[in-house]
């Protein structure tokens, strides 16, 4: 596995893992990747609606040459606090940083020196060049805006609702370790619910949406091929990092008609994954003989690796939605053709993978499957809804 990109490094280039590299985390990293592939996706399909007459653009006016507000100094100098104090405390303390980030990104840790500068001269700089650009009299011009236009600001609302969905999600399934260790908990790199990440996800991005008329029903058509990559590029950074995703014991022997695979797409122990733990539930980690590196440490049986079969199916319904993506004329129908497929992949990849598991009226279900019960029944109702729709009009 490679926890961090300096591993991915030494597995290209051969290069001594544990290095300056260590400090970007490979599923930060891939989550990364994962919004800026579902922005483009929807950018491209916004931007394709938009040149089929789905919706109407917006004027805005723009004021030029204005000089700077307060509160773009002080917004800009609480950046130059953040970025200087904790660079500064990084440097400092570089081996607390490079093994835990965001021990020091999302705690109060800063080098409050550094950061006081920062700050200054952050918002010095931003009164200066506001000052050099300001006109007399201030122009003011009229602008155009599309939906696809927007889509920074929608990505941005999109990853502050789903990181902060995912992790709330993730705190409900495991309450009792919250309890014990709140603070390691919230700044922890795992611990991610998908499903609470699309859930409050979508809630800010249609919010969004609402607030500037943007219409909903060809939007969410958009969404679904662009969450589906974003999923499957995230399952990657899962499955690289070994990031506690993975499935249940796999002791079964590969399948003679499966000979052609590589033995670990049937099962592994993740060896070097991010946990990093002698022991994990439910399977024990043991170490890495011969290791002498930050992460020695894989699992003692081999497990199903649960997301990379994910990659693989997401691949398979990103397919399937963009073929069908120019061909269904109903608006909304491709998003609950969307919803179903996750519903259904979700609830099949559960039932070999390590999860909490609740009781739901006698019977054992864990939080993912729960979800996807309640997401097939709304594909299939929203499908139904938005067909009667169509067809009165």
């Amino acid at each position: 596995m490679y926890p961090d990109l300096s591993y991915i490094a030494h597995a290209l280039l051969g290069t001594q893992p544990d290095n300056w590299l260590s400090i970007f985390k490979t599923f930060g990293f891939f989550l990364a990747i994962a919004f800026l592939t579902s922005a483009v996706v929807y950018y491209v399909e916004l931007k394709r609606k938009a040149q089929e007459g789905f919706y109407q653009p917006e004027t805005s006016t723009v004021t030029e040459g204005l000089p700077a507000t307060p509160t773009d100094i002080l917004m800009n100098a609480l950046v130059g606090l953040l970025l200087a104090g904790k660079g500064m405390y990084a440097y400092l303390n570089y081996e607390d940083f490079r093994h835990d980030p965001a021990s020091v990104i999302l705690s109060g840790k800063l080098h409050w020196l550094a950061g006081l500068f920062g700050a200054a001269a952050l918002g010095a700089l931003t009164w200066w060049d506001a000052r050099r650009r300001q006109k007399d009299p201030p122009v003011t011009r009229e602008v155009t805006l599309y939906p696809h236009d927007r889509i920074s600001e929608m990505t941005f609302w999109a990853a502050v609702g789903g990181i902060v969905g995912a992790k709330v999600f993730d705190l409900f399934d495991n309450w009792e370790s919250f309890l014990q260790d709140p603070v390691g908990s919230l700044t922890s790199g795992g611990g991610l619910a998908f499903f609470g990440g699309l859930v409050l996800g979508f809630v800010a991005v249609a919010s969004y949406m609402w607030r500037k008329k943007i219409p909903f029903w060809p939007s969410a058509d958009a969404a679904a091929p662009a969450l589906t990559a974003g999923y499957g590029v995230g399952r990657i950074g899962c499955q690289l990092s070994g990031d506690g995703d993975w499935g249940i014991v796999n002791n079964a022997p590969k399948p003679d008609w499966l000979s052609w695979i590589p033995d670990g797409v049937w099962a592994t122990q993740y060896p070097h994954h991010v946990l990093n733990t002698v022991h994990t539930d439910p399977v024990p980690s043991i170490a890495v003989r011969n290791c002498d590196w930050d992460y020695c440490f894989q699992l003692s049986e081999p497990v199903w690796p649960t997301p990379l079969y994910e990659v693989l199916l997401m691949l398979g319904v990103f397919g399937i939605l963009w073929a069908l993506r120019k061909r269904i004329k109903i608006p909304g129908m491709l998003f609950f053709i969307y919803l179903a497929f996750i519903a259904v992949e979700r609830f099949l990849i559960e039932k070999i993978r390590v999860n909490v598991v609740h009781d739901v009226l006698g019977m054992k279900l864990t939080q993912a499957e729960i979800i996807s019960i309640f997401l097939f029944l709304i594909s299939a109702a929203g499908a139904v809804y938005v067909w009667r729709r169509n067809s009165r009009q």
